[in-house]
């Protein structure tokens, strides 16, 4: 038989080209993750355990980017990660959160926390405004028995607008009155929606994040092919993800075609399948509907599934193998894993991707999952591939609803796991990142990435 030669990128250099940009903060790296969503930045967290959850997904989404949160942990928590994005900012929410006013003080405090606002609006039996309880009403008070009614801000004292408020004057109401929270209601003071200064702040601070059409950050989330995963998907869509990612090491398999087919049928988001490495599976998986692949198998920098399964495509090969196919169909394609520096991402994009979702590059950022460890006087955080010991442990118990106890020496495992110095911003990898590709784009004589 034939062995084709197989390259990576530390195999290769992209020769300069005359430049006619006058400055790299030129260049428009605006790209589309999967046919109908579009990033400013061609950057995306990885759905792993110890990258991306929901403050990681914030982050990369006010710079322009996207998270993808992981799905190792129950349908209710993964749904409630993304509900958590979906209602951080946006131009009007159109459903906040409400209570009754007989709840108390502890229960209220409990259900903000855990949803991560700073306000409960108060409605009776008919979903009519009676009024607003924030974390201002009870800053000094310490008996958590006490009732909402007892601590919360009136109707009778509240400002509030009409469903079809503009934002501008709904932000001359907030100036007006210096409120942070303005209730829309309709004629009959029923709860319609709710604009927050602090989302026209973000509005205006992060005017290049990525955001839906209603203004709130976009997110994406990983589901199985096996289990759960139409339930899972379910919970996601209902919440408002803006993307399904069908995560599975190898994607080339019959379930995951059909999961892509059965989630397309289903549901109307766009799904992001991978990983693979061949055209011919670039081929099957976007008969099946898919929206976007993930180029990338055995790649990532502690992923051992080429020293465990001695499977695998040199990622540049990979690369130009996916893409050819991809663009035939219109179908976008994504790095994964394996982007050890910004030189290499910026190789990736001139390969042909649209994007590169990365795990180890944004391991030990202040927003990833977990506490810092402190070792010798120095600031660590886990990181760990999804295939690893622990993952899978994890995995195997929630699927299996046993104890963690009982999976602990039985586990196959395709990843290793580490602690990773203590890097601080995830925006400060970010610019680094995005200073290479810049720099690289002009490098070869280009304004943007296509």
């Amino acid at each position: 038989m034939e062995i084709k030669e197989g390259l990576t990128y530390d195999d290769v250099l992209m020769i300069p080209q005359r430049n006619n940009v006058a400055s790299r903060s030129l260049v428009d790296t605006s790209t589309y993750i999967t046919r109908n969503i579009k990033l400013k930045i061609p950057m995306v967290s990885m759905h792993m355990a110890t990258v991306t959850e929901s403050d990681m997904a914030i982050a990369m989404a006010s710079e322009g980017g996207m998270g993808f949160i992981h799905r190792f942990m129950p349908i209710e928590e993964q749904a409630a990660e993304v509900r958590k994005v979906k209602r951080t900012v946006g131009m009007i929410i159109e459903d906040p959160l409400t209570c009754s006013d007989d709840i108390s003080l502890g229960e209220a405090v409990k259900k903000m926390e855990s949803e991560n606002i700073t306000s409960l609006l108060v409605v009776d039996n008919e979903n009519k405004l009676i009024g607003i309880f924030t974390t201002r009403d009870y800053v000094f008070e310490t008996d958590m028995s006490k009732s909402v009614k007892e601590l919360m801000t009136p109707k009778d004292k509240l400002i509030t607008g009409d469903l079809k408020i503009s934002i501008d004057d709904a932000k001359k109401l907030l100036n007006k009155y210096k409120i942070e929270k303005l209730p829309l209601i309709d004629k009959e003071n029923r709860i319609g929606g709710l604009v927050c200064s602090k989302s026209i702040r973000h509005l205006e601070e992060h005017n290049r994040a990525c955001r839906d059409s209603k203004g709130r950050l976009r997110v994406g989330a990983a589901v199985g092919i096996t289990g759960d995963y139409i339930e899972r998907a379910q919970a996601l869509v209902r919440e408002g993800v803006d993307i399904l990612v069908v995560d599975v090491a190898h994607a080339h398999s019959d379930m995951t075609i059909n999961t892509i087919k059965e989630l397309k049928k289903r549901f109307k988001v766009d799904v992001l399948a991978g990983n693979i490495a061949t055209a011919e599976a670039a081929k099957d998986l976007i008969k099946a509907g898919a929206d976007g692949l993930k180029v990338g198998i055995g790649n990532g920098t502690i992923c051992t599934t080429r020293l465990v399964a001695g499977a695998g495509v040199p990622q540049l090969t990979a690369v130009f193998d996916v893409v050819k196919v991809g663009k035939k169909y219109g179908v976008p394609v994504s790095n994964e894993g394996g982007i050890a520096s910004p030189g290499n991402f910026t190789k990736a994009i001139a390969a042909g991707c649209n994007a590169a979702i990365f795990g180890s590059a944004f391991a030990g950022t202040e927003e990833t999952p977990g506490p810092i460890v402190y070792k010798d006087g120095k600031r660590y955080k886990h990181y760990h591939g999804s295939t690893s010991y622990t993952s899978n442990v994890i995995k195997e118990a929630r699927e299996n609803k046993q104890p963690v106890k009982k999976f602990l020496k039985d586990a196959y495992v395709e990843g290793v796991e580490s602690l990773v110095p203590f890097k601080g911003p995830v925006t400060n990898v970010i610019d680094a990142y995005m200073k290479g590709l810049r720099s690289g784009t002009t490098y070869c004589g280009a304004k943007n990435i296509s």
